[in-house]
């Protein structure tokens, strides 16, 4: 359950503004507020299962974005490489200089 909400979390970050405001804001209620279904429904002027078919339309819409694009993939190899690659340069005692310029290089990729 909890890598679940961890996955829906990384998906909203990465493709949350391509859905409509409304499902945006039940998802963030939910996953980032962890509200219940009565108090996102309170909130939106909706019934409990009208907020139900609204998180349920919008996990399906992210999973298929990550299915189509892979963007939240693509930055857990970009994080999974940059960490080996630091270890590489620290096994092999590299120079300050070039540890900093690839640590410079590894944060303009994360942002």
């Amino acid at each position: 359950m909890f890598e679940k909400n961890l996955l829906m979390g990384v998906l909203i970050g990465h493709y949350g503004r391509l859905l409509s405001e409304r499902k945006l804001d039940a998802m963030e209620m939910y996953y980032y507020e962890d509200l219940s279904l009565s108090e996102i429904a309170q909130q939106l002027g909706i019934s409990r299962q009208g907020v139900r078919d609204l998180i349920v339309k919008a996990q399906e819409e992210l999973s298929f974005y990550e299915e189509r694009l892979g963007l939240a993939r693509l930055r857990t190899d970009a994080a999974e490489k940059i960490e080996r690659i630091e270890a590489l340069l620290r096994d092999c005692n590299a120079s300050e200089e070039l540890v900093e310029e690839f640590s410079t290089l590894c944060e303009l990729i994360k942002a």
